[in-house]
């Protein structure tokens, strides 16, 4: 779509404003609203003016001035608010020099594909995440100086059987068992259909949707694979057609990676597939039907495994859900079909097309083109320099001796060893510039100021319980 086109459709579409969105470091989608009096094509190339102070993880307050530069290729009517709202997701750039900026997420996503194609490996990085969330009805936390909690509430909850519902009707999916009797044991799925509907009214393909293995509401809606950026840009629409169609029904959706405790965290399993011309690279005669070059890429995620997971699990949250011995993908191994190791190659399909490596152990908090960049990084390095990901466990590692398990290494048991990891080692991050000092500095600094820092120093509301009357 060209800005031409763009004009068109605010025509054709009767829209009254334009909403221009863009990502902050952290990964939450930020906007601001202008008439459609103030676009014309060559709003295109000037761009709108905006405070970067303002933006986490960006600008100081002294060189605050940026622009965003809208894309005419994301143009989309807003589904929800009540003036009809043209939406185009922008690029950043600094006012005075015209580069873009090195902070923003979508350029470096942009960065990588291009350092794909210039290395010659392939031309098309497909990625398909299976982002889980949790539905809820009620939701209270506090967190300050003298007080801390969190409650969360649903009618699907396993807790709430004894409730006074007046009439209570039961149906509440037990713990762990949710992964999916049909209604009415399962609450959502009209809520989960008029998602994926919406998703679709705006062009997005969606494989399926189901509830999940948790009590309480958690649910998996899958999207089609697509190209790097555009598939950055469906993570942002996915969050928020998500969040906005819950709250049109009075529940609220979350992709905290472990709001509830005993039961399951919530992952976003990341499927990735490399193309050139047409072909698909990753298909071959090797181990499960892959090709020379996808057990390298394999080789790739497990060696630097521990530092990606500075973006693909960048919350002191993720790591309730990382944990070994529960199930959770910790463990740096592949294999055709053990979900404990950290890759998996699907096996639901022979056919060439289909072959990808599904990389588990990420989760929905992360800032999707920086985890998806980072994942590609990954891959590449591990193609270009041949990395041998060892042979396959196809094992149940849970039957495994204590020996014969402590010579498979395991993810970060941290954010705070994460990104410890990832100040030792992103040297292949940096390839192309996709990556930048300045952008591993920032991550890592504001990272363990804002958030680890900030929960290690404060009690724990559990501590309480373990340790008052000592």
């Amino acid at each position: 779509m060209t800005p031409k086109d763009v004009l068109e459709m605010i025509k054709e579409k009767g829209a009254k404003v334009v909403d221009l969105r863009f990502l902050d470091f952290p990964g939450v989608w930020q906007h601001f609203t202008v008439p459609v009096s103030e676009v014309d094509e060559s709003s295109f190339e000037d761009g709108f003016g905006f405070d970067g102070s303002s933006i986490r993880g960006w600008q100081p307050i002294h060189a605050s001035d940026m622009l965003v530069i809208p894309d005419p290729a994301t143009a989309r009517m807003d589904p929800f608010f009540e003036v009809p709202t043209l939406v185009l997701i922008g690029n950043i750039v600094d006012p005075l020099t015209r580069e873009s900026y090195s902070r923003d997420p979508r350029y470096i996503a942009q960065k990588a594909e291009a350092y794909l194609k210039g290395t010659g490996i392939g031309d098309t990085a497909y990625f398909g995440p299976e982002a889980e969330f949790f539905i809820f009805d009620d939701v209270r936390f506090e967190s300050s100086r003298n007080k801390s909690f969190y409650q969360v509430d649903s009618i699907e909850g396993a807790w709430n059987t004894g409730r006074d519902e007046g009439p209570n009707l039961a149906y509440k999916p037990r713990h762990k068992e949710g992964y999916f009797p049909v209604p009415p044991m399962d609450k959502f799925q009209d809520l989960r259909t008029e998602m994926l509907l919406t998703l679709e009214d705006l062009g997005i393909d969606v494989e399926c949707q189901h509830h999940e293995v948790a009590t309480a509401g958690q649910a998996e809606i899958d999207m089609r694979f697509k190209p790097l950026v555009q598939m950055g840009d469906q993570l942002m629409w996915f969050k928020y057609i998500l969040k906005n169609v819950a709250c049109r029904h009075n529940h609220t959706v979350t992709f905290m990676p472990k709001p509830l405790f005993g039961d399951n965290g919530t992952g976003m399993h990341t499927h990735v597939s490399i193309w050139k011309e047409g072909e698909p690279l990753f298909a071959g005669d090797k181990y499960a039907g892959v090709s020379q070059e996808a057990l390298y890429a394999i080789g790739g995620i497990l060696k630097h495994c521990k530092a990606l997971c500075a973006f693909t699990n960048p919350t002191t949250n993720s790591y309730k859900r990382l944990v070994p011995g529960f199930e959770a993908p910790v463990n740096l191994a592949y294999s055709s079909r053990n979900r404990s190791a950290a890759i998996r190659i699907p096996m639901y399909s022979a056919s060439p097309k289909a072959k990808r490596i599904e990389f588990r152990t990420p989760d929905p908090s992360c800032n999707g083109y920086l985890a998806f960049s980072a994942i590609l990084m990954a891959v590449i390095d591990g193609i270009e320099n041949r990395l041998d990901p060892g042979e396959p466990l196809d094992k149940d590692i849970y039957g495994l001796a204590p020996e014969e398990l402590a010579n498979i290494p395991s993810a970060p048991g941290s954010l705070d060893e994460a990104l410890s990891a990832l100040k030792e080692d992103h040297k292949f991050l940096l390839k192309g510039d996709v990556f930048t000092e300045d952008v591993i500095d920032m991550w890592i600094e504001y990272k363990t100021e804002k958030e680890v820092n900030a929960v290690k120093l404060r009690p724990h509301p559990h501590e309480f319980f373990l340790y008052y009357d000592i």
